[in-house]
């Protein structure tokens, strides 16, 4: 289906006006004409909200999980407001590579950065030239801003110089407005960044923590910091700065709608909860973390509505990731933070990459609505120009497919994506199409142990599974399924030749 690059989405009525006394066949040429150049979706230019928990799992929201060890109302209500995707993936299973895909439509792995994520000192991942999702809605006439957790890099040459404006940056890749920090909050330096420039200068040094899970107190590495910068008080800050864009463009922006990238730094590790968390879960440090995101998403929803915002908003709440929660954690606790899927964040399986996405967009999306459709979080940006009756040209969104059909819940003729590629902190490729999902390489490929196999001759090089019969991804089919492993390689291997998967 090539709904991606479509510029007339699914779903648009046309209507004669009444009391028209125009002959019939002009009358009906005009209306086919304003058809064409006015799709249904972009009658309002909802403002577009889009939350990016980070290592946020599945399993942790209680829509997901009855049996989640975490209280977690407010994602439960933009649930129940909307609707939840059950096979909802992002197109790596770490931060940088997905964020990255998010803003371009684009997998991370055509980029320069080939495994990993980008350290405090990198520089800018995304070209200037490169169409996102953020210039996109520009071109579009909204007011644009990211608040939060870059983790794309800062600057050009070989490393970012926080003593210097930091450009190229977050301004010259689509955003109007930007305050953040430039990575992880275990990742120095640990500062902030206003619209390219620090908003403090680098005048330390933090020792990093000694204590990395339960033990309190969190995980960071040594770095420069700040005066201003402390670390339990970065989600709630970044909080503020969102609800603040969300008041500014409510009382500045006139008819002018608004985007909000809001990536947050929770829960990913250091897992630091403010007081008014802690306890609030039987999930430790990390469970408590998570019921902060979840009050976030809370203030969030509460500024669209004080503003008189809420119904003209379309709002998004997913996962960079899946949770960084390995087996042990889940004995411990009794808590699946990734549901029933193997693996956890950096890992090839589903673990690392199933994320939760919920919508809500009042009088669009049917409330309490859920789909079992597979989507990619590279589909934002063919689906945000649909929204508003864009294109998105041939050289951009070259992995993004619309979903804007499956959001408003209408009747689909197939899938909406031939197959979706997913990729491991390691830079381990696989590709799933339908139930089948063929893995190149054996192990996990990130976090989880065994990371890397070799194979001895006679065994399976690959990993084959079939998800309708085998979700946890247990019982590998690779030799008994040579002829599915054969078309999955090649529809792979088309993928990564053409430059694009969406058509």
């Amino acid at each position: 289906m090539g709904g991606g690059l479509s510029e007339y989405p699914h779903g648009f009525r046309y209507k004669k006006a009444k009391g028209s006394n125009m002959k019939p066949i002009l009358s009906l040429c005009l209306i086919l004409l304003a058809a064409l150049a006015t799709p249904s979706a972009d009658a309002a230019r909802p403002n577009i909200v889009f939350i990016l928990a980070d290592d946020l799992g599945a399993g942790d929201l209680g829509c997901y999980n009855k049996d989640s060890k975490v209280p977690t109302p407010n994602m439960d209500k933009v649930a129940a407001a909307g609707i939840r995707f059950n096979d909802a993936h992002s197109p790596s299973s770490v931060c940088t590579p997905t964020r990255y895909g998010i803003l371009t439509g684009r997998y991370c792995w055509r980029s320069r950065l080939k495994s990993g994520v980008l350290w405090g000192d990198g520089t800018l991942l995304i070209s200037p030239a490169r169409l996102t999702v953020g210039k996109l809605l520009q071109q579009a006439g909204y007011a644009t801003g990211a608040v939060g957790k870059w983790h794309l890099g800062f600057g050009a040459g070989k490393k970012a110089d926080y003593s210097k404006p930091l450009t190229p940056g977050a301004n010259d890749v689509g955003f109007d407005y930007f305050f953040g920090i430039p990575s992880s909050l275990d990742i120095p330096p640990y500062l902030y960044v206003r619209n390219n420039l620090p908003v403090k200068p680098l005048s330390s040094k933090v020792a990093g923590s000694k204590h990395r899970r339960q033990k309190g107190g969190g995980f960071w590495r040594n770095g420069r910091v700040s005066e201003d910068f402390k670390h339990i008080e970065v989600l709630p800050r970044l909080a503020r700065e969102a609800v603040e864009f969300i008041e500014r463009s409510n009382k500045d922006s006139g008819d002018k709608p608004f985007f909000l990238y809001f990536p947050l730094t929770a829960p990913h590790t250091p897992w630091l909860p403010t007081d008014e968390f802690r306890g609030k879960s039987k999930a430790g440090y990390y469970g408590d973390f998570v019921v902060q995101v979840d009050h976030v998403v809370g203030q969030v929803v509460a500024a669209l509505e004080k503003t008189g915002q809420a119904k003209d908003t379309l709002l998004i709440v997913t996962s960079d990731n899946g949770s960084h929660w390995p087996v042990g954690d889940v004995k411990k606790f009794k808590h699946a933070a990734n549901g029933n899927t193997r693996g956890q964040k950096a890992d090839i399986w589903d673990g690392g990459h199933r994320v939760p996405f919920l919508a809500r967009w009042p009088g669009k999306i049917k409330p309490g609505t859920t789909s079992d459709e597979t989507i990619c979080l590279t589909d934002f940006m063919a689906t945000a120009a649909a929204v508003v009756g864009k294109k998105v040209p041939a050289n951009a969104g070259e992995d993004s497919y619309n979903i804007l059909p499956a959001l408003l819940g209408e009747t689909l003729k197939g899938p909406i994506r031939e197959a979706t590629v997913h990729h491991s902190f390691s830079g381990m490729f696989a590709l799933r199409q339908g139930s089948w999902k063929l893995i190149v390489g054996r192990g996990s490929g990130g976090f989880t142990n065994p990371r890397k196999i070799k194979p001895k001759p006679g065994e399976a090089a690959g990993q084959l599974y079939n998800l309708a019969a085998d979700p946890r991804e247990e019982k590998n089919l690779y030799l008994d399924k040579p002829e599915v492993v054969a078309r999955l390689k090649k529809l792979l291997n088309k993928y990564r030749k053409d430059g694009r998967s969406a058509p």
